[in-house]
């Protein structure tokens, strides 16, 4: 059975504190994660912030054919990007490509209404736009 086997039905999506403790968390704790978070979103909106231990892949790039960061090869892939909306397209990029997939419902924005760590890269508050 797939670590993201969530039953019948459309493909699977995660909620960002499912996706949270898949990733971030073991990473934090210095733990090797079960998943990788790959955020999808745009190098503009990735120094906005983004997740502890995310890996980086614009979506425009993965559309064109990009593979996989290292990080990411050969591991299951939690996709999140702003809202969840291009987080599900590139998860089914993913899958299409045999890669293990699925999205964070809500994206960056429920993961910082959630309150869950980010990575300042602008040396401001953090939010996410």
């Amino acid at each position: 059975m797939s670590l993201f086997q969530r039953g019948r039905g459309g493909p699977a999506r995660v909620t960002v504190r499912e996706a949270a403790v898949r990733t971030v968390h073991a990473w934090a704790a210095g733990n090797s994660a079960t998943s990788v978070l790959l955020d999808i979103r745009e190098a503009d909106e990735w120094q906005t912030g983004h997740a502890p231990g995310a890996v980086h892949l614009p979506l425009t790039a993965l559309a064109a054919g990009a593979g996989l960061p290292g990080e990411a090869q050969a591991r299951p892939v939690v996709v999140i990007c702003r809202s969840g909306r291009r987080s599900q397209r590139a998860a089914e990029l993913l899958r299409a490509r045999g890669v293990e997939a699925v999205d964070v419902m809500g994206g960056m924005q429920e993961w910082a209404r959630a309150a869950l760590p980010v990575v300042d890269t602008q040396g401001g508050n953090g939010t996410v736009a």
